[in-house]
Order: structure tokens, then C-alpha cells, then sequence
């Protein structure tokens, strides 16, 4: 069983920055993948934002790239999504999800709100 617990969500305007964490209760470097998604009011999938694995390859969908950046402390077991020149469109709950073949698990997301 893997725990994961979002933190760094709230309210920010357009434009500006905001740095998520995910905090898990097992080593992360024996995890093979992490991700950030997220689900907007309204819609009934989550979108994915960004994997990072446990090499550090990183990819991010065309919506959040040049803006958004996954990141790892493994000392820490802790991954980051800093996000900055924030929009409007981004506003949603993001939730940090780890994949422990051949379970995913999900935290209990955490809310962004982009709004001036």
C-alpha cells in the first residue's frame, strides 16, 4: 500500500506561480513512474499533466509545456510540480499518482484555483 498526499494548492492569479508536492510513504526511487493529473469542474476524465520516472525522463502534455516542471527529491520522497505563468484554464483539482506495477495509486488531490 502506497500513501500519497498532495500539498501546495490555493488560489493565485493569472500569471503567477505555484509549486505542488506530493509526499509518498514509500521510497520513490523504486517507483518507476510518478504523475500529476488533473480534473476540472465539470469533467468527468482527468487529464494528465506530467510523468517523471524513475530515471528523471520527464514529459508533460502540450498544454502545460514551457510552463510546468516535474521534478524529484528522492531523499525526501517527495515530487514537485512547479507551475508557473499560471491561466485561468488551469484551474482544477491535481492529483499525484504512483505507479507500483501493476497498481496505480492515487492521492486525494489538492485544489488550484487561477482566478484574478
Amino acid at each position: 500500500q502506497v500513501q500519497l498526499v498532495e500539498s501546495g494548492g490555493g488560489l493565485v492569479q493569472p500569471g503567477g506561480s505555484l509549486r505542488l508536492s506530493c509526499a509518498a510513504s514509500i521510497t520513490i526511487s523504486s517507483i518507476y513512474a510518478m504523475g500529476w493529473y488533473r480534473q476540472a469542474t465539470g469533467k468527468q476524465q482527468r487529464e494528465w499533466v506530467a510523468t517523471i520516472t524513475r530515471w528523471g525522463d520527464t514529459n508533460y502534455a502540450d498544454s502545460v509545456k514551457g510552463r510546468f516542471t516535474v521534478s524529484r527529491d528522492n531523499a525526501k520522497n517527495t515530487v514537485y510540480l512547479q507551475m508557473n505563468s499560471l491561466k485561468p484554464d488551469d484551474t482544477a483539482v491535481y492529483y499525484c499518482k504512483a505507479r507500483v506495477a501493476p497498481v496505480d495509486y492515487w492521492g486525494q488531490g489538492i485544489q488550484v484555483t487561477v482566478s484574478s
